[in-house]
């Protein structure tokens, strides 16, 4: 039986990246061969090297929202935080609630000069609320103006430029969260990828705030996971199936991918097949892949579900070397900090 603590690891803190590179392919690059064990030292840009032609790179090009809202019950003045996760249904979201104790069911919460209000139509456990929105124009326009992004909690530092907490290319609004594995990729680098004769294959995961929740019991068997939405649509369902047909490998870009692309695979018994849903894939050691055979991602908190993720594909051992190399030789950590490619 695995247990958190197996995925534990000490990260001193100044290591944790605060603020993004002024390039994003500037960052470096941390190769694990998962067979050999063997970790290479390079810069994000060669990542070009471990492509070859008629292989997918496979992206997740949600979008995230400014889900971070400031405001205020009428009757009382007293002020609440409200983070958006998901959309249930018309405008209905689930939502995180500070101080969850003042949003009780029925409470009226309004937003900068009124334009946008709130109900809490349910209280959920762990401070969640079903809200439903009532607005004048359109809600993702007083969304824009209202809120802020929601920058995982180990970041302190403000950022200037709310579009490097954004891949370069994402569409589909509907994150609480970046996929952050995609922020170092340039329009420029991308065009080299394809050039080389690589797919660009892109499907969408909205990132829920999950992602952040630790694992709170012993035995990991125990832990549920978050639901997210994920699409895949027919043509990148075709393009995957034609990279198969030709010996090509499927490289996913960060874990939300993989996660997406394992839900598939699993559903349908090793094949790719255009879906949609909700996810809550808990990927741990003994996990057998379906559909990745590489992939990129960051370095992440110790005893997370993605550190028990990375460790599915490559090993408790290796993954823990490669984390302990990384920290040996300084890389940075988290959403804004270095990548490994894991092969």
């Amino acid at each position: 039986m695995l247990t958190t603590e197996d995925f534990d690891f000490e990260l001193p803190e100044e290591l944790i990246a605060q603020t993004p590179l002024e390039k994003r392919d500037s960052s470096r690059l941390l190769v694990l061969d998962h067979q050999s064990g063997k970790i290479e030292d390079k810069h994000f840009d060669a990542i070009i090297e471990e492509l070859n032609a008629g292989d997918a790179l496979v992206m997740n090009d949600t979008r995230v929202l400014p889900a971070r809202l400031y405001g205020e019950k009428p009757e009382t003045g007293g002020h609440l935080e409200v983070l958006l996760l998901n959309n249930t249904q018309g405008d209905e979201w689930e939502t995180l609630i500070k101080p969850a104790r003042r949003a009780k069911t029925g409470t009226q919460i309004v937003f900068g000069d009124g334009r946008l209000k709130a109900v809490v139509k349910e209280e959920l456990e762990h401070g969640g609320r079903i809200v439903e929105f009532s607005y004048e124009g359109i809600f993702l326009e007083n969304l824009e103006s209202l809120g802020e992004m929601p920058l995982p909690p180990y970041i302190k530092e403000r950022l200037d430029d709310p579009e490097r907490y954004q891949t370069v290319y994402a569409k589909e609004n509907g994150s609480a969260a970046a996929p952050t594995a995609g922020l170092h990729f340039t329009p420029e680098l991308l065009e080299k990828i394809a050039a080389k004769g690589v797919k660009l294959v892109y499907l969408t995961l909205h990132v829920g705030l999950g992602t952040f929740r630790p694992v709170s019991v012993d035995n990991i068997a125990e832990h549920q996971m978050h639901s997210e939405f994920y699409r895949l649509t027919e043509e990148a369902a075709a393009q995957l199936n034609d990279v198969r047909s030709t010996g090509g490998k499927i490289v996913a870009v960060g874990t939300t991918s993989i996660r997406t692309l394992e839900t598939i695979g699993t559903k349908f018994n090793g094949e790719i097949k255009a879906d949609s849903g909700w996810t809550d894939i808990f990927i741990t050691p003994g996990y057998e892949f379906k559909v990745v055979q590489a992939f990129s991602t960051n370095f992440h908190l110790p005893k997370s579900t993605l550190v028990m993720l990375v460790s599915a594909f490559a090993g408790r051992e290796k993954t823990l070397a490669a984390y302990h190399h990384a920290i040996e030789a300084r890389y940075r950590f988290f959403s804004f900090g270095d990548a490994m490619f894991v092969k």
